[in-house]
């Protein structure tokens, strides 16, 4: 039988569709509070828009505010959101080598999200090509949920690439299920990531 036809891969499918319509709404609607209430953290160097579509040139020697978007006000409060915390987690970040990293401290583990800069759509592919194969168990995200870009999946952790950016949203610290409903490592993984491109597609 193949693999991605399986009762379970089939399950997984939809638990992902599912949850994907219900994240999106709190995440659409954390973005647009977001926005309105307070701008993107300003960096030295970042260009003036949040949108991916901005070559990563325009921050040669920061991160964009599309790549701070994963450490930012609205990513926090959806997370709060989706494992019902009661409080916002801390985070510590971090830039090198076109790698902007956003570390979430969760009373249960820590969830690191990162963005890859590149120089074009091209070499984030590349980038993101080099990720799946590397990545054990990756499977890639079909259909209504990947949103309509190149995305994968792994037992621990969810990477999509858009334009010329590359994030992954990385939950191998954390326990096989999480908050009130246990929800898996991998099902708050993708949660996160569709949450982000979410916002990056308003």
């Amino acid at each position: 039988m193949n693999p991605h036809n399986s009762p379970r891969a089939r399950n997984s499918g939809r638990m992902r569709v599912t949850a994907l319509t219900t994240f999106l709404a709190l995440a659409l609607s954390g973005c647009a509070a977001a926005g309105a209430e307070k701008p993107l953290p300003e960096r030295p160097s970042a260009g003036p828009s949040a949108s991916p579509g901005a070559t990563a040139s325009a921050a040669a020697d920061g991160p964009s505010p599309a790549a701070t978007m994963v450490c930012g006000d609205e990513t926090r409060t959806n997370i709060v959101k989706a494992l019902s915390l009661p409080s916002e987690p801390p985070t510590t970040d971090s830039w090198a080598d076109k790698l902007y990293t956003c570390t979430y401290t969760l009373p249960s583990g820590h969830l690191m999200l990162s963005v890859k800069e590149t120089s074009d759509p091209e070499t984030a592919r590349k980038f993101f090509d080099g990720l799946q194969q590397q990545a054990p168990g990756a499977a890639p995200i079909e259909g209504l949920a990947n949103l309509g870009f190149p995305a994968f999946q792994t037992p621990t952790s969810a990477v999509f690439t858009k334009d010329n950016f590359v994030l992954t949203v990385d939950a191998a610290a954390l326990p096989s299920t999480l908050g009130p409903h246990a929800v898996s490592r991998d099902a708050f993984a993708y949660q996160v990531a569709t949450a982000v491109l979410a916002c990056w597609s308003e």
